[in-house]
Formats: C-alpha cells, structure tokens, sequence
C-alpha cells in the first residue's frame, strides 16, 4: 500500500515538472523550428571601428577601392552607423560554403593590388570584429523596395539555442512582418563568433518611419503578446540604424 502511494506521488511530482512551460518547449521543440539551416551558405558580418576623425578618410579609400575587393566575392551590403554607434561601418559577404571562403581569403591575400590598398585602410580603423552566420531556414534574404535605411538588431538569447527559444522568437518576428511595420532583409543566427546571437536587420523608408512603426507596434496587441513571449528567453539587445554606401548592393 505504501508503495503504490509512492509511486503516484513520484508520478505526479514528474508530472508537475513536464507541465512547466520552459522545460515542456525544451522537451517536445525539435532542434529548430522548421528546414534544418543550409550547412552551405554562410554569410559573414564584419563591424570595424574607424578611428575617430578618421572615419571620412576612412569611407573615401573605402568607396574609391572597394572593387579590388568585389572582384573576389559577393557583398551582400556595406553600411556606415549614424544612430546607436558612431565611428563604425558594418558589411555582410555571402560565401557558398566554408571551403569558399577559404578559398577566397587565400585570393585576397596574393592581390597585390588590393593589398596595397588595404594597407592604406588599416591604420584607420580602432577595432575588428567577424561573424560567421546562417540565414535562418525560415527567412530568404529580402530585397528592400527602394532605397532606404536600415536598422540592425542584435539580440542575445539565452544559452540553448533554437530548441529552446527559436519559436518564440520567430512569432515575435513574424507578428512584426505580418503588422508590416518595416521590411524584413534577413535573420542572421552566428555559428562562429558569440553563440546564441541572432542579428535581424530591417529595412526602413526613412528613421521617422521607422520611428512611427514603431510606435504603432507598440500599441499592437498581437505584436505585444509575441514579444512578451519572447522575452524570456532574451539576455540583452542593442539596435543601430545603418546609411548604406554607394557602392551598397543592398540601397
């Protein structure tokens, strides 16, 4: 008698803990929310620091030889900070795979001529970072409808990774795309580089309608409860708006 008494109360015990949210999402999400990421293509996101005075000198050599340097890959975009940062440029280059890249970089190196010009960059710039990303299964890379500017969101989500969080974060997305406060260009998730960060970047008309969709977001109810959801799981995020430049696929 007392033993059958124990084993419902280890069952009930066990099934407390699978009926809390967090851990039944852990347990019954599969490992992403949809098609697995494209092991082939990577996107990689480079942010450098011009240092300060220096960022007009800067663009100038940027602009006037940055076609040494698309000779030998694709550049998705190329974009100077004016709200959220200062002093920065930020560019995304898509590769086929790894062994492109490789590939490529090896290239680079015995340009000479782009070598001699990145010589003249170099001393400029305060600080370098890379990422390597996946676009997320659930997003192609969009194409804005004119030209425009761009604001960049990077989220820090907590350690776990889409299994845990990646469903909720989609709905928060997608009740955003759906609302169409803004253009919608890609949904980055780093695989080399800090882990766990997701970089989504938008396109904008302009910063004020920017600033008005998001005022209009904010009183939605469906965008509201999607983010609260979201939130959760989120450990930081910062935002940037971004000025494409000229030579800027993305406009």
């Amino acid at each position: 008698m007392l033993g059958s008494f124990t084993a419902f109360a280890r069952r009930a015990a066990l099934c407390k803990i699978l009926h809390q949210p967090t851990l039944r999402r852990i347990l019954c999400s599969p490992f992403g929310t949809g098609p697995q990421q494209d092991t082939g293509t990577i996107f990689e996101l480079r942010t450098y620091d011009i240092k300060p005075a220096k960022t007009k000198e800067c663009m100038e050599l940027i602009n006037r030889d940055i076609h040494f340097r698309l000779a030998h890959s694709e550049l998705i975009g190329f974009w100077t900070a004016e709200l959220g940062s200062m002093n920065m440029v930020f560019h995304i280059w898509k590769y086929d795979n790894f062994a492109h890249r490789a590939a490529v970089r090896k290239a680079i190196a015995s340009d000479k001529e782009w070598q001699g010009k990145l010589s003249a960059i170099l001393p400029l710039l305060k600080k370098m970072d890379m990422e390597i990303a996946y676009l997320v299964p659930w997003c192609e890379l969009g194409t804005p409808p004119k030209e425009g500017v761009y604001e960049l969101i990077t989220y820090q989500q907590k350690p776990g990774g889409p299994a845990l969080w990646g469903q909720s974060f989609r709905a928060a997305i997608d009740a955003h795309v759906r609302a169409n406060y803004a253009k919608l260009i890609g949904v980055f998730h780093t695989e080399y580089g800090l882990l766990n960060t997701v970089r989504v970047l938008w396109w904008h008309e302009s910063a004020d309608s920017r600033a008005a969709g998001r005022h209009r977001a904010h009183e939605d109810a469906r965008v509201v409860a999607a983010v609260r959801e979201s939130v959760q799981f989120l450990e930081s995020q910062r935002n940037m708006l971004l000025i494409p430049a000229p030579f800027s696929p993305l406009k």
